[in-house]
């Protein structure tokens, strides 16, 4: 797989922010070396964020994210504003671009304290530094903020001048995750043999598999195992053309109690979803939220959220089929909300359990992001592939390959 081909949610976010007229997205320009976003002398020429998947050297496969002016103004300014910080829920690493000749703005100090509660590593491209008043107020910010200096990279979007240095400081601080995460193969030891169950449904893209089961593809054959694949239907017979058993069953969450009953006891099952959220975010919190599927009562809200936006089948999972499997499991008569790709609510309350997908369309940081949220809010949140195996009864089952987890469902 070239840098090209990488997807988007395993790609470095950068996040490019700042207010109206500081020249911010002449900077992305400049550091892509693209048109990527609209240059005028109007405030405000960028409305909505706009994303841009790329190779940026010397940082690799990245997602460049232009964002609107933080200082929007009005009721539908207002809106903009709250979409650009929406953004730095994603955003692996971020840019504050800053007109240098007017200096920091309240604006601006603000959102580098949300840089630094968030913990996102960030740059300040001080703008403008061709002229002269840029320069002076530069000075004048090392002598009386030294710590903050230390994140300033001068630069001139009109001249290119401090553009190369930007991008060097840029790949410094944009580091890999220092969990160094796999999707499964951690799990195996080489040569082992791994069954991967992917059904064929009018659900399934023509033509090709879904991101889990190609990035559980990838990272076996990485590792140095064998993936074999097969639909649920053919599922007996891969097992028993082998000649000793699999080390691990990945299957598709939807068909988990089907598959179940066909592969062994003995044989370590999971599911492509549980593996995801073991990838990006938390998984001993999802189990651990699984719990209040059994505490759901009626009149209770239930918040079922999706990473991606894609066309809605007859029998969809996240509209159609987990509110069906929840209201089967619980007996209550509960409400169902939805939400899909960016849309994730930043107030929770009014919800008793949020149930996400494996969020494969969202890179590590959102996950996380998205996971903190319901925390803060005091809501349980699990995920498709934990609350099908709980509603099932295999959960113990389905976590085997994780110890830590499988410590958290306790006796």
């Amino acid at each position: 797989m070239g840098l090209n081909d990488t997807a988007s949610a395993e790609r470095v976010h950068i996040g490019f922010f700042g207010m109206r007229n500081a020249g911010k997205s002449s900077v992305v320009n400049a550091v892509t070396g693209q048109e990527l976003a609209v240059v005028s002398d109007v405030r405000g020429t960028t409305t909505d964020p706009v994303k841009k998947a790329m190779e940026l050297l010397p940082l690799g496969p990245v997602v460049i994210i232009d964002t609107p002016g933080i200082d929007d103004e009005g009721e539908l300014g207002a809106k903009r504003v709250e979409r650009a910080r929406r953004m730095l829920a994603s955003c692996d690493v971020a840019v504050l671009v800053v007109d240098g000749a007017r200096g920091l703005a309240a604006a601006d100090r603000d959102l580098i304290g949300q840089f630094e509660a968030r913990q996102v590593p960030y740059l300040i491209a001080w703008n403008k530094s061709d002229v002269k008043e840029a320069r002076a107020a530069a000075m004048r910010l090392a002598e009386t903020d030294e710590p903050l200096c230390r994140h300033v990279v001068s630069v001139s979007a009109r001249t290119g001048s401090g553009i190369h240095e930007l991008k060097e400081r840029l790949a410094g601080i944009s580091k890999p995750d220092a969990r160094q995460r796999r999707v499964v193969a951690d799990l195996l030891e080489p040569g082992s043999v791994a069954v991967l169950v992917c059904p064929i449904d009018e659900s399934a893209p023509k033509g090709r598999l879904i991101m889990p089961q190609q990035m559980t593809i990838r990272d076996l054959l990485d590792g140095g195992c064998m993936p074999i694949v097969c639909r649920e239907t053919e599922l007996a017979g891969t097992l028993g053309a082998l000649l000793r058993p699999p080390a691990l069953v990945v299957t598709d969450s939807q068909v988990f109690g089907q598959v179940a009953r066909v592969v062994p006891e003995d044989v370590p099952l999971t599911s492509f979803s549980i593996l995801m959220l073991r990838y990006k975010a938390d998984l001993i919190e999802a189990v651990r939220g699984a719990g209040a599927l059994d505490r759901l009562r009626d009149g209770d809200r239930v918040l079922i959220s999706e990473g991606c936006t894609h066309h809605r089948q007859c029998e969809d999972i996240g509209t159609v089929k987990m509110p069906r499997w929840i209201a089967q499991h619980t007996g209550a008569d509960l409400t169902f909300d939805f939400t899909s790709g960016g849309d994730f609510p930043r107030d929770l309350s009014a919800y008793d359990l949020v149930v996400h997908c494996g969020g494969c369309m969202l890179n590590a940081r959102e996950m996380r992001s998205r996971q903190a949220i319901a925390a803060e809010a005091g809501v349980p949140m699990t995920n498709y592939g934990v609350a099908i195996a709980h509603m099932h009864g295999i959960l113990r089952r389905s976590l085997a390959p994780f110890p830590e987890a499988l410590a958290a469902l306790g006796d």
